[in-house]
């Protein structure tokens, strides 16, 4: 069901360089809603379409670019919570239920990539994304094992809150250990730093620099949330972070600093950046997909 444009929307220039980013008459979309809480955009371009899930309704539903339709992709999901897409264009999907990451072959098989380490079960695999190399990087909070709204309530075997990479021969490298809930993450454009959200009491997010063999230095505070906290997040082409927050998304430029807003009428949860020219970022609120035409294009993933 299309909706169009929605009261209470709109983008609040907060910094001269945010006005470049969209034109002047452009508006934001309510292209459907009916959810009880969106996250895990992301795009397949070769179809047109948008993979996200709904979590606490166990089921993955997709957007068809070419006429705003939703139906269901999967359910139930294992309360799926992050996607994203390999090199070879498969889903690679974060499973609250199942505390796994998994792999949707092209013929619909799926494949368990992960769901232990050192012979213990995750928390609740959240968000993940695929470095040019093949590495598959995702956070373990332990949101779906807090209660059984998201996944099934459950004691944490590992005994904390950490981010992982598989490599391609399938080993599995924990890579951070001071977290107290890591959430969203990405590269920078040339993939020389890792951002990794802290939706726990921090509420901020970091960068890390990325080491040639796969591990992480630094980690200093890049931008604190400023309204609720930060979640699922994505770059352009030119470096800028465009977050979710909870009035909507956060745009940060390279050096951190917020420059403007897309103000949404409920809390977000996460973005991605889609269409044919990558120009169209689309938004999980809470209980609706929206999206919002700009300037910028968002870094291909992978």
């Amino acid at each position: 069901m299309f909706y169009g444009q929605v009261e209470g929307t709109g983008f609040e220039v907060l910094d001269p360089h945010f006005e470049a980013c969209f034109a002047g008459h452009a508006r934001i979309e309510r292209l459907w809603t009916g959810a009880r809480w969106l996250e895990g955009p992301a795009w397949f371009p070769a179809g047109r379409y948008l993979i996200f899930s709904d979590i606490p309704n166990n089921r993955m539903l997709r957007l068809d670019e070419t006429d705003n339709s939703v139906s269901v992709f999967r359910t139930p999901s294992n309360n799926s919570n992050g996607n994203t897409l390999d090199r070879e264009g498969r889903l690679v999907t974060c499973e609250h239920l199942t505390r796994r990451v998994t792999r949707t072959e092209h013929d619909g098989s799926i494949t368990v990539l992960a769901d232990r380490f050192e012979g213990k079960r995750f928390n609740s695999p959240n968000d993940v994304v695929v470095k040019r190399d093949g590495s598959i990087w995702f956070t373990d909070p332990d949101y779906g094992i807090m209660t059984d709204y998201e996944g099934d309530a459950a004691p944490s075997e590992i005994g904390g809150c950490h981010v992982y990479r598989i490599d391609a021969d399938g080993r599995v490298t924990q890579v951070t250990g001071d977290f107290d809930k890591p959430n969203g993450l990405a590269f920078s454009v040339d993939e020389k730093h890792l951002y990794i959200v802290d939706s726990g009491k921090p509420k901020h997010m970091r960068r890390f620099a990325v080491g040639d063999d796969g591990k992480l230095s630094g980690g200093e505070v890049f931008a604190t949330a400023t309204v609720g906290i930060f979640d699922g997040f994505r770059l352009d082409t030119r470096g800028r972070i465009w977050t979710s927050a909870g009035d909507g998304v956060h745009c940060y430029d390279p050096e951190g600093t917020l420059i403007g807003k897309i103000t949404i009428p409920e809390l977000v949860s996460n973005v991605t950046f889609g269409g044919v020219k990558r120009n169209r970022l689309f938004i999980c609120g809470t209980t609706s997909i929206y999206s919002a035409y700009t300037t910028a294009r968002g870094v291909s993933l992978p």
